[in-house]
């Protein structure tokens, strides 16, 4: 009986760790797409970033091509702080991802992806990027 319940532990404890490696992969996931999507900005470059994004249409292709044309930044993209209100949803969940980036010899500069998750831990995470906007001022919200 002991070593019954002790199996019944391990297996719990599995499960358990299985579970939660899948939660933060989605968030590791978010992030590399964001990151993605950023550096191809910092390039200049409006039709990576429009491969980027998973449901960019009308007005969000125009704000894409303007944000390549003026946010073109010599360098290597460096994230200064990233606050997502996606990170760590257990199901589907839509929502904006504040990122302040810069690159070496620029000031920072703040903006807002908005993301959309589905699925879940146990059947599997998607992760989609849907926008993203203009500048926003340093100290402002999404």
């Amino acid at each position: 009986m002991r070593i019954a319940l002790v199996a019944a532990g391990i297996l719990a404890f599995l499960a358990a760790s299985a579970f939660v490696a899948r939660w933060l992969t989605a968030d590791n996931a978010e992030r590399e797409k964001v990151e993605a999507l950023l550096r191809a900005e910092a390039r200049g470059d409006a039709a990576a970033m429009l491969r980027e994004l998973d449901a960019c249409a009308g007005g969000c292709a125009q704000q894409v091509r303007a944000n390549a044309a003026r946010l073109r930044r010599p360098g290597a993209l460096q994230i200064v702080r990233y606050d997502s209100t996606t990170s760590h949803a257990l199901g589907a969940e839509t929502g904006q991802t504040r990122v302040v980036w810069k690159t070496p010899r620029s000031l920072t500069v703040v903006q807002c992806v908005t993301v959309r998750r589905t699925g879940s831990p146990v059947g599997g995470v998607g992760v989609d990027l849907l926008g993203i906007s203009a500048p926003i001022g340093r100290e402002s919200a999404c």
